[in-house]
């Protein structure tokens, strides 16, 4: 199915950093033992790649993913390290159509050696081929070290087994606001959704010619999937991690009263004329205004605050000064509580498919602090960021994405990966984009999750 935060964004174009690299900083994996035996039991060092040249030089790695340019630029930048200290040539394929396409190489023997895999679900599926190579030693004591247990889930099959470490990620819980219309209107940042709904009513009573929220459905065949990371978002909050974890799994209803509560919640904020659309008419027009253009009236004063992941920060238009005293930042989305610190997000996972030496010494450097900050020096234009625990902030040119790197680095945020790209894609990118559709046009919330709940899958 497709992955919202990379099919759906529009990136600014990014630039290409020099990028130095020491031949001796080669991470810290397992021990250096023996090649070891099948995959699940490989024990060899791959952390240390650099000292693996003889063995590797000339070898040569392919990879398959759906970033494609003008993205593609800074992951290749990034490589250059790797490429230059063990004489392995890293051959990248980009590919629109990767969450069709992938699983029809594996029926006609045609698989890459390595796949950027946005979804768990569609890792799931990989590895249901069998030909997916669960992670080396190395891989996975390189996980448990610099993404911890909630990452390491994501990235493992139903077996428990760990097939693929985490690559990038973005950070979903966000509200977009203009520093200068909150200074001048001595707005403060909420810092619970009560707080958040005091705010609101003070913004509507305040400012008749604007509204407190914009917002856009509106995305081509994905028309919807922003209502999804709405509901998401607030169930995460409302209800917590284990019945968010319940129901993505489908072990709780769809229309579980804890989600319609959710989804209520949403109401009060998106099917509100008095706080809805800001810039472009009644609620309704949600359903219409384009995804890219749903934040765009907070920088013109008909709109105060736009709920949307980090990546937005790229389609404000050029000059636009995104920064805490900026025309545009974010803040983020408060919990019903100030002690609990939920963050809705995705990411891709690398997942290999060829058993050999070359492949899981990339596979290791992917999943290394080296590589994370070299990605982060080479995305020169801004746009990404890594769940990686050793990645500096520093390195990192948007200010948003420093700030993104910090809440997931946070040991008090509980991550939990986008639920429709874990649901089954006739749900996940069907039923629940355009159910939230119907929903935001004037359905009532029951029989919108009512007709989610009829149309997931049967055993």
């Amino acid at each position: 199915m497709a992955h919202k935060s990379q099919r759906r964004k529009v990136l600014a174009l990014t630039g290409i950093a020099a990028i130095a690299f020491s031949v001796t900083a080669c991470g810290g994996g397992g021990d250096d033992n023996s090649d070891g035996g099948t995959a699940a039991e490989d024990t060899k060092d791959y952390s240390k790649w650099c000292d693996m040249k003889s063995e590797l030089t000339g070898k040569t790695v392919s990879i398959y993913t759906s970033i494609v340019t003008p993205e593609d630029a800074p992951h290749k930048e990034s490589y250059k390290p790797f490429e230059e200290c063990t004489g392995i040539t890293i051959k990248y394929e980009g590919d629109k159509d990767f969450e069709k396409n992938l699983p029809q190489r594996a029926q006609s023997g045609n698989l890459p050696d390595v796949a950027f895999i946005p979804q768990p679900g569609l890792l799931q599926t990989m590895v249901d081929t069998g030909k997916t190579i669960p992670a080396s030693k190395t891989l996975s004591d390189e996980v448990d070290k610099y993404f911890g247990p909630d990452w390491r889930k994501y990235g493992s099959g139903d077996d428990g087994v760990l097939y693929a470490a985490p690559l990038g990620a973005n950070v979903k819980s966000y509200v977009w606001y203009s520093p200068k219309a909150f200074t001048a209107k001595g707005y403060t940042i909420p810092k619970t959704w009560d707080e958040m709904m005091t705010l609101t009513a003070k913004i509507a009573t305040e400012n008749p010619a604007a509204k407190p929220w914009c917002a856009g459905f509106s995305s081509g065949t994905a028309t919807g999937w922003t209502g999804t990371d709405w509901l998401e978002d607030t169930l995460l909050r409302t209800a917590g991690k284990d019945v968010y974890d319940q129901w993505v799994t489908h072990k709780i209803p769809f229309n579980d009263p804890k989600v319609l509560d959710a989804l209520g919640k949403d109401a009060a904020i998106l099917k509100d004329p008095k706080f809805t659309n800001g810039g472009f008419g009644a609620p309704s027009s949600i359903a219409t205004t384009t995804f890219q253009d749903g934040g765009q009236p907070i920088l013109t004063g008909k709109c105060f605050m736009h709920r949307q992941a980090s990546f937005y920060a790229a389609n404000f238009p050029k000059g636009t000064k995104v920064a805490e005293d900026g025309d545009a930042w974010a803040f983020y989305l408060p919990s019903v509580d100030a002690t609990t610190k939920p963050v809705l997000g995705g990411g891709e996972f690398v997942a290999t498919f060829r058993d050999a030496p070359e492949v899981k010494a990339f596979a290791a450097y992917l999943a290394s602090p080296e590589w994370a900050n070299a990605k982060a020096k080479a995305t020169t234009g801004g746009g990404w960021v890594s769940a990686n625990k050793e990645l500096d902030p520093a390195n990192l040119v948007s200010p948003i994405d420093q700030q993104s790197a910090k809440i997931l680095q946070d040991p008090a945020s509980v991550f939990r990966f986008d639920g429709s790209d874990m649901m089954p894609s006739a749900v996940g990118a069907g039923t629940f984009w355009s159910e939230m559709t119907n929903w935001i046009k004037g359905q009532d919330d029951a029989t919108t999750l009512g007709n989610i709940e009829k149309s997931w899958p049967a055993k």
